[in-house]
């Protein structure tokens, strides 16, 4: 059994017969109460971000979870078709399962994230950071690099970065997968 002491970021807890992902935490101590600890949580089978507060050395009921390396092969009306690359099984996750569905490519690797009590799929989500090539960026402004100027890229998947202004196209980038951002370029 599992306390708030245990509490942690990216833990999974079932809370009121749903599944929530801790995304922050922190504790609040006053002088004469007793310590309570606080989380943000996000659904997973679910799509919604509560908060919720517990009182300190209250139990918690946290989900094992598994991940597992798949590759993304394509998508199309039934979700994202993904392959475990051990035994080479197929499966079909839906879009709103799938972590920034813009930044996947084909024969990308992912993570799907297992119950492993029901062997059910949670979700999907990317390396921390994946490399994309830029197809179209406007060029640069000779000049104009005072402050740090940042102009829209699109990249093979589709999806729109910005980027600094010395990025053009045909150049390979690399990416932040949980924030979308650059990160820098990378040498071919």
């Amino acid at each position: 059994m599992a306390t708030t002491a245990d509490m942690r970021n990216g833990l999974i807890i079932k809370l009121d017969g749903a599944l929530y992902s801790v995304v922050e935490f922190g504790q609040n101590k006053t002088a004469r109460a007793a310590a309570k600890v606080w989380a943000k949580l996000k659904g997973v089978d679910n799509n919604r971000s509560i908060e919720h507060t517990w009182n300190s050395g209250d139990n918690i009921f946290p989900v094992r979870v598994e991940k597992r390396n798949y590759q993304f092969l394509y998508k199309d009306d039934s979700g994202f078709n993904l392959m475990d690359n051990n035994t080479f099984e197929q499966i079909v996750i839906s879009e709103s399962m799938i972590e920034r569905p813009d930044l996947y490519k084909d024969g990308q690797e992912c993570f799907v994230i297992f119950n492993t009590e029901t062997e059910v799929p949670m979700g999907v989500e990317l390396p921390p950071s994946i490399n994309l090539k830029v197809t179209y960026s406007e060029p640069g402004v000779k000049g104009d690099t005072a402050t740090r100027a940042l102009k829209s890229a699109t990249v093979e998947t589709g999806a729109t970065v910005m980027v600094p202004l010395f990025v053009n196209a045909d150049e390979l980038i690399k990416i932040d997968s949980k924030t979308g951002a650059y990160i820098e370029r990378v040498k071919a």
